[in-house]
């Protein structure tokens, strides 16, 4: 079973700099990192910067459909008015089926704002408390997001985004 989990960071740089961390824990076989994106929302910004990170990802990566849809879903349809956010809005309904519902958008459109940063990874095999215990002790101070996805939310996200 997959988990999609996302950390949220209080500075706009710290996502990118816990790539490392999650990099170090994938070597250290105490995650597996199928998927993985950032977002870094400088102050004075209307919009964040996204970035896929394609280093660390295998072939069982979702690829850049699914980001750039979640990340438009996120940050971007409120912004572009009523006509387009209504026809993204049954796309937006089938992530319900595959674990990303209204109550997690709206908590990340709500944490993730100017001045700050998220790490989103699609990871499995996550020794969960040592995972934890290595973001707490990493001096990013990270709140995390997650939502776990069952066998049958995996595949049903892979066969819609997978590349």
């Amino acid at each position: 079973m997959a988990t999609f989990t996302v950390w949220t960071f209080d500075d706009p740089t710290a996502a990118d700099r816990s790539v490392d961390l999650l990099e170090s824990l994938q070597k250290q076989e105490l995650i597996r990192v199928h998927d993985a994106a950032t977002v870094s929302w400088e102050p004075g910004k209307k919009k964040p910067k996204t970035r896929q990170l394609r280093s660390m990802t295998g072939a069982g990566a979702l690829g850049g459909s699914f980001w750039g849809f979640l990340f438009g879903l996120l940050f971007f349809v409120p912004l572009l008015g009523a006509a387009i956010g209504a026809a993204t809005g049954a796309l937006a309904g089938s992530m319900t089926d595959v674990g990303i519902d209204d109550s997690f958008i709206k908590q990340v459109r709500e944490q993730v704002t100017p001045g700050t940063s998220a790490l989103f990874a699609l990871t499995g095999d996550a020794v969960q408390d040592k995972v934890l215990q290595a973001f707490e002790e990493s001096g990013l101070h990270p709140e995390l997001i997650h939502t776990n996805l069952s066998n049958e939310q995996e595949a049903s996200l892979r066969e819609a985004f997978g590349e």
